[in-house]
């Protein structure tokens, strides 16, 4: 039997995580699976881990008020450490670019434990955007031993920093088998402003922007370009989905509040955020996993980042980079309100990101590498 450790603290990890935890659950006889959670982030965290009926074996909660990377790093290490040393894991397993997942990875190396890393190989060029994303990614590349790459552009960036091929398997990203799994069931909405949306008639813009190289006047311009959206367009409502952290909600709620037609939400479960998602005309967003998942839903996204370790999705279609700058966001908004040829041509374009199986090939790839 193999011993597997999966160690994750976001919630954007728990859900890509999740899929690959329930497959190696359906092997007791092959895998021990042991289930680690920092709690980076601990309330949207328990959302994902209440969705998909799983409790973790152990909580480290190390989430603090206004922590930064060097509090998560710190303490993620100094709990991870005794938790290692005592299950003796044959295999870490960790995902993306969390400072959560850079910090595992390096607890692993020190004890000299392999490490499996689900996402591997994304790439900006950029090591300030994302921030610190970019950095943690490229740091936990060096600390792998076992390279689940997403696609074919991830894995020739790996091949690219000379990690052997031998090391490296396209899976598709886990992120289409937590959708694909969460799409299919019946949810009503319980929220009182989504209940009262009227999906048929009205034109549904749903944003996210959290990423701290929008914070400040990038945020703010973000927003002015949602005011006049909404000005231009009576049928338009914009459902902001606002992160808790509270750089995002002072300017989001300094501008926003109180505008007609833009509803500010906090953040959903996982669940009803999904079908919001199917529900909306298109997406505004900084986050990585929506720029995944929202093709699979044939829904385009604009991207509110200069660069994006997701490229695949902007040659196929599904995506198109705007940045922060309101003029941009506007002219590209209004393309895709009035030009209904432009709105079919990224709204039915091909989900470059996988197929729903990714978790299937991972364990089969686990069990293979270890065995």
């Amino acid at each position: 039997m193999h011993n597997i450790i999966v160690v994750f603290g976001t919630r954007p990890e728990a859900i890509k995580l999740a899929p690959v935890v329930l497959e190696l659950r359906k092997h007791p006889g092959r895998f021990r699976t042991v289930v680690v959670v920092t709690a980076q982030h601990r309330e949207m965290l328990d959302q994902v881990l209440r969705l998909f009926q799983f409790k973790p074996d152990r909580d480290l909660d190390i989430m603090r008020p206004a922590q930064t990377p060097f509090d998560v790093t710190e303490r993620a290490l100094r709990g991870l450490k005794p938790v290692f040393e005592a299950e003796q894991p044959d295999l870490v397993l960790v995902q993306g670019d969390t400072t959560t997942t850079f910090a595992a990875a390096l607890a692993a190396f020190y004890l000299k434990i392999p490490v499996g890393h689900v996402e591997a190989g994304l790439r900006t060029g950029d090591k300030y955007q994302p921030f610190p994303e970019e950095i943690n990614r490229r740091l936990t590349t060096v600390l792998t031993d076992l390279y689940f790459a997403p696609t074919e552009w991830a894995r020739q960036n790996l091949l690219r920093e000379s990690i052997p091929a031998g090391r490296i398997f396209v899976t598709g990203n886990t992120v289409i088998d937590a959708l694909l799994m969460t799409a299919q069931r019946q949810v009503d909405f319980d929220h009182p402003v989504l209940n009262r949306l009227d999906f048929d008639h009205s034109r549904v813009i749903l944003v996210t922007a959290h990423r701290r190289e929008n914070w400040g006047e990038p945020m703010r311009n973000i927003c002015c370009a949602l005011k006049q959206l909404v000005v231009a367009h009576r049928d338009v409502d914009i459902v902001f989905v606002v992160h808790l952290n509270p750089a995002v909600q002072q300017v989001v709620r300094e501008e926003l509040n109180g505008v007609e037609r833009i509803h500010l939400l906090e953040p959903l479960s996982y669940e009803p955020f999904v079908h919001l998602m199917a529900r909306s005309h298109f997406i505004l967003t900084d986050s990585g996993g929506i720029q995944e998942e929202a093709p699979s839903l044939g829904k385009p996204v604009l991207v509110l980042r200069n660069v994006t370790e997701r490229p695949e999705g902007i040659e196929a279609g599904t995506l198109k980079l705007v940045g922060t700058n309101t003029d941009r966001i506007v002219a590209e908004a209004e393309r895709l309100l009035t030009d209904g040829a432009a709105y079919r041509t990224m709204a039915r374009a091909k989900n470059p990101y996988g197929d729903g199986h990714a978790a299937e090939r991972i364990v089969e790839i686990i069990e293979q590498w270890l065995g």
